[in-house]
């Protein structure tokens, strides 16, 4: 490919086969695009699908994919423990090679406006597209979820970027922008208790937890509540149950690897968690990781050598990446995946 952004969309639906195989044939399908990686999760109740493209390919690509998802996916019968907004719930476009930033910012306010427009649904953009520094943040957008967006868009403040501030109950909104490689990392906890995860989140995510007095209430200071600053830097985490596994997960988003990777918030989680006298049981990686990312974590756990296979098999170990399904760096790792 002459050029190669990836888009990492993200939809409401891990539970039906048939839905997420129609998502992925609709990418399959379009050229210029090539298929990585289909991820779903029942107890998320998403689907995360990863492709790439040229700029042509890749702006198809996810219309096709989400004018799929638009006739399959019904909000106002969904559930599941990830935050949501709607079917298409997030869109994001990523510049790999002869690829930048600005190309994916507009390709993403491409994609937001004929999505807007073909399914008649509100349009924000995030990240680096973001058009007010409160939209920059996902989870300032995502705020209320699929079921105060109703409210939401009576707000002035949350008319969309694209569409109508009208509420859609079938597919409610989507988020789109162009940000930088994420990795959707999970560390896995041995409880069943939800808070304990919630807690851990709060004091690793770079946003920290709301400060309390010594009776537990909120602390606030002209009426805005007083946080005490997380450990990591481009972290964003939060706390969800796992219950077809028993247990619950500090669901993290490593937002720049290169300033906090996986290995730094694995090792803090752990020491965080033996305080609550709970054990953590591996972690697992949703959708794909640079080859970068792995090596510096198995470098971390295994510094006396330089050999690529090595590395990675001490990364995989060391975060008991294999704990709740196979780790197979063919398919996860994305420069594997990506043909030159």
């Amino acid at each position: 490919m002459k050029e190669i952004i990836e888009c990492v969309p993200n939809f409401s639906e891990g539970r039906n086969e048939e839905t997420i195989n129609s998502i992925a044939e609709a990418i399959k399908n379009t050229s210029e695009c090539k298929l990585l990686n289909v991820e779903p999760d029942k107890d998320y109740n998403r689907v995360v699908v990863t492709f790439v493209g040229t700029k042509k390919g890749v702006l198809e690509g996810a219309i096709n994919a989400s004018l799929v998802a638009a006739e399959k996916i019904d909000m106002s019968q969904h559930k599941g423990e990830h935050p949501r907004i709607g079917a298409i719930d997030v869109v994001p476009f990523i510049p790999i090679k002869n690829a930048t930033i600005e190309d994916c910012v507009e390709i993403s306010k491409q994609f937001g406006n004929l999505i807007a427009e073909k399914l008649n649904i509100p349009v924000y953009l995030y990240e680096y597209s973001a058009t007010r520094p409160e939209r920059k943040n996902l989870s300032e957008i995502r705020k209320g979820e699929y079921e105060g967006l109703p409210e939401k868009l009576q707000n002035p403040d949350w008319y969309p970027d694209f569409g109508k501030p009208e509420f859609n109950p079938k597919l409610g909104a989507t988020v789109t922008g162009c940000r930088f490689f994420l990795i959707a990392y999970n560390v896995n906890l041995k409880t069943k208790d939800v808070k304990i995860a919630d807690e851990i989140a709060g004091i690793i995510r770079e946003s920290g937890k709301p400060l309390r007095d010594e009776h537990g209430n909120i602390v606030k200071k002209d009426g805005k509540t007083v946080r005490v600053p997380g450990k990591f830097k481009a972290v964003k985490a939060m706390g969800v149950s796992l219950e077809k596994h028993g247990i619950t997960q500090v669901s993290i988003n490593l937002v720049n690897y290169k300033t906090t990777n996986m290995h730094h918030v694995f090792e803090a989680v752990k020491e965080e968690a033996k305080k609550f006298g709970v054990e953590t049981w591996g972690s697992e990686i949703v959708g794909l990781v640079p080859l970068e990312a792995i090596l510096e974590v198995g470098k971390f756990y295994n510094p006396n050598t330089n050999d690529e296979t090595e590395l990675i098999n001490s990364a995989i170990e060391k975060l008991g990446l294999s704990n709740l399904a196979q780790f197979k760096p063919k398919e996860k790792i994305i420069e594997y995946l990506i043909e030159e």
